[in-house]
This record gives structure tokens, C-alpha cells and sequence, in this order.
């Protein structure tokens, strides 16, 4: 699907509108996603800053379908575990930025050429409007070619 319309889609994706998230940016080729959330009444915890979940929930999901669309149809990705550091309160916008290399494809390649699974790690930064770290999100994905294409 193309970026532009994918990314207009996904904004209004139940999970991401109703809790304030909102895809600034996706590249053409979807190696590039920026994605937002901003602080607001509904997606606040007791104390008054975001809401764990919500950032949590705003970086789930970015590299696989980053990957799934880079990688094509032959290859099955999914998430297979995700941890989360919360190391300072979260006010106002917070942002996240997904990078997907060439480098790190050819990799994914390489390591599932002969039908093997593989776990690869990333890792992705929350950070708020003054470049303060909010939160770092480490995930690891099942990758492995498709049984009819090893």
C-alpha cells in the first residue's frame, strides 16, 4: 500500500485515535516512521503525565510493518517480545523515530536464506519536545522465509 495513504489510514486506526497517536511521517519507502502522541485529559495517568500504555502502545507494531513491506510477501514477521524502560515523566508531545536500514535488511536476509528463523533486536527512543529521554523500547521479531519459498 502507498505510504501516504497507509499513514492517513492507520491515524484513524481505533487503537492509535483514541489515544492521541498520530503518524507524522512515514517514508515511501517505509524505512522511515515518526510517531506522536500528545498529552491530553484522556490518555494521562493519576499523577498527570502520559500514560504508560499509551507509550507502550505508540511503538508497537512500527517494524514489523516496516519490514513486512520491505522484506515482501515471502516472509513471515512478527512480534515476538517487546520490554519498555520508563526513565523520565513524559509531558506534553512525545515522539518516537523508526529507522530501518538497508544494512539491517540485507542482514535479515542473509541470516533466513535457508529457511531459519531469526530473532532480530530493535530498539526505539520516546522522546519528549525538549530532546529529554521518556522512555526506551527494546523488541525483538520472528522472522523466517515462508515454507513454500525456502
Amino acid at each position: 500500500m502507498n505510504a501516504s495513504l497507509f499513514r492517513r489510514l492507520i491515524n484513524l486506526w481505533p487503537p492509535f485515535l483514541f489515544t492521541g497517536i498520530t503518524t507524522e511521517k512515514l517514508a515511501a519507502d517505509y524505512r522511515e516512521a515518526v510517531i506522536a502522541l500528545k498529552l491530553h485529559w484522556y490518555n494521562r495517568n493519576a499523577v498527570g503525565v502520559h500514560y504508560g500504555g499509551s507509550l507502550f502502545s505508540m511503538t508497537d507494531a512500527w517494524y514489523v510493518i516496516m519490514l513486512m513491506h520491505n522484506l515482501g510477501k515471502d516472509y513471515f514477521v512478527w512480534d515476538k517480545h517487546a520490554s519498555i524502560d520508563y526513565i523520565s515523566p513524559g509531558k506534553g508531545i512525545v515522539r518516537a523515530r523508526f529507522h530501518l536500514s538497508q544494512a539491517q535488511i540485507d542482514e535479515i536476509r542473509d541470516r533466513t536464506a535457508n529457511g531459519e528463523k531469526y530473532l532480530p533486536q530493535f530498539s526505539v527512543e520516546v522522546i519528549d519536545e525538549q530532546g529529554e529521554l521518556v522512555a526506551r523500547v527494546v523488541k525483538t521479531l520472528y522472522i523466517r522465509r515462508k515454507p513454500n519459498k525456502r
